[in-house]
């Protein structure tokens, strides 16, 4: 039985992945920093916290020494911006979305081999400039893609999904929009499905869902209107 290892498992899209991944076969390590029922595993872990990071990991590995797929999934919100932010939550956030994905890659390397994969549950908010929160995900984002062409040359495949507006916990979108904009808001079960479906099809970087694309062509392709936006923003 195949073995994967997924961080933030204890509610949202980790515990939708833990559950469609055991779904398709798969054991499942939850790594999160409260309980993951939906895992076959489970290890307390704040992945912020590299040295408790490479704790788990050491412990996971005695039992699995050899991982076929690591999700990067855990995060934590911003809900501000830059200059009216805490110094410590722009801290935390920066520790937990980026180097999160870091300190895991790191930490449960010498179990994947070839063949393995690693998916990093990043955002569509990471191709987009608004605060802490985003700025997190374009690092992480670009660890990703970066990954991808390192992990290459050991024939370790990385996926790059990059979910909307999702109903978590963590995350609550539920009222944010109004019918037909309420459409935008999808569930963990749906990216979780998309995500095991893109690792199984070797796809290399996915949007969920997919009409949220266009997001990331247009602060490539026209930064200027979303400053500029900013600006009318302030004067109103």
């Amino acid at each position: 039985m195949p073995v994967a290892v997924v961080t933030g498992a204890s509610s949202g899209i980790g515990a939708a992945l833990c559950r469609e991944l055991r779904a398709r076969g798969w054991l499942v390590v939850g790594l999160s920093r409260r309980p993951a029922p939906d895992a076959d595993e489970h290890e307390e872990c704040d992945v912020a916290d590299r040295e408790m990071v490479d704790a788990v990991a050491t412990r996971v590995l005695e039992r699995h020494p050899r991982i076929g797929l690591l999700v990067n999934n855990a995060g934590v919100a911003a809900r501000s911006g830059f200059l009216d932010a805490e110094p410590d939550r722009i801290e935390t956030v920066l520790r937990t979305n980026y180097f999160g994905s870091v300190w895991c890659l790191r930490a449960f390397l010498p179990a994947l081999g070839e063949g393995a994969a690693v998916a990093n549950i990043v955002s569509v908010a990471g191709t987009v400039a608004v605060g802490p929160y985003s700025a997190s995900k374009h690092a992480q984002l670009a660890f990703s893609r970066s990954i991808a062409v390192e992990l290459a040359r050991r024939g370790i495949h990385v996926l790059s999904v990059l979910p909307g507006f999702v109903e978590t916990p963590g995350f609550p979108q539920g009222g944010r929009f109004r019918f037909p904009l309420s459409r935008l808001v999808v569930t963990p079960e749906l990216v979780a499905r998309r995500t095991v479906d893109a690792v199984e099809h070797h796809r290399h970087e996915i949007f969920v869902p997919r009409w949220y694309r266009p997001a990331a062509w247009l602060q490539a392709l026209a930064p200027g209107l979303l400053m500029r936006r900013g600006r009318v923003g302030a004067r109103e």
